[in-house]
């Protein structure tokens, strides 16, 4: 999804190192999995989390990730999966959680459906980091004023929400980064328009947990 730069970037955004535990929430491919499995290294550990919530998509994601698990070199690698709010009784203290184009989900129905609401999560994140440890968000912006409005139909989220929201759970913003910003995006359509895929203005914060 990005280049090898903006890769780079990203990791050293969310202060990922060899030896650290990250849980990587709703992980899709396992990409992300992959790429922290290796900069972790044996004595990291990664949780590539798969919500109850979608573990029924027809792509079977929790049989992927448990595949993905066992890969040569993927020691490392636990594919758990639970409801959202149950994710502090699936995994171990964490260093990092990395939730990438997920967070506006939390908004919709879908997820929704078995209890989970954004402020649910943050505090089982909160309850699951470490003193010191980073809540890491990258989303697709929605335009100023829209709050969480459009995450169900737009799959877009105000980061002033966003930042609202994780601060409300005891979190305190660490950093922001400009990195996948896109000015020329208009905000006002769907992220799977073939105009915009893969291009939508983004942003990313990090949160720390005092």
């Amino acid at each position: 999804m990005y280049d090898q730069s903006k890769l780079s970037e990203l990791i050293r955004f969310a202060r990922i190192d060899a030896g650290s535990t990250v849980i990587d929430v709703y992980p899709g491919d396992g990409d992300w999995t992959r790429l922290f499995s290796d900069i972790v290294g044996p004595g990291g550990r990664v949780y590539s989390f798969v919500p109850a919530e979608v573990a029924h998509f027809k792509t079977d994601p929790v049989g992927r990730m448990r595949t993905l698990a066992k890969e040569p070199g993927r020691d490392n690698v636990e594919a758990v999966s639970a409801d959202l709010v149950a994710m502090p009784e699936a995994t171990q203290p964490a260093d990092v959680l990395w939730l990438h184009l997920f967070y506006h989900d939390l908004h919709t129905a879908l997820i929704q459906a078995r209890g989970a609401t954004a402020a649910q999560f943050n505090r089982a994140v909160y309850e699951r980091l470490k003193p010191g440890g980073r809540y890491v968000i990258v989303d697709h912006a929605a335009a100023v004023g829209t709050g969480t409005s459009e995450a169900p139909s737009l799959h877009r989220i105000e980061p002033a929400s966003v930042r609202e929201e994780v601060e409300a759970a005891g979190f305190v913003l660490d950093a922001e980064s400009t990195l996948l910003a896109n000015k020329d995006d208009p905000h006002a359509i769907k992220v799977f328009d073939p105009s915009i895929k893969g291009k939508t203005d983004r942003f990313a914060y990090r949160f720390v947990k005092p």
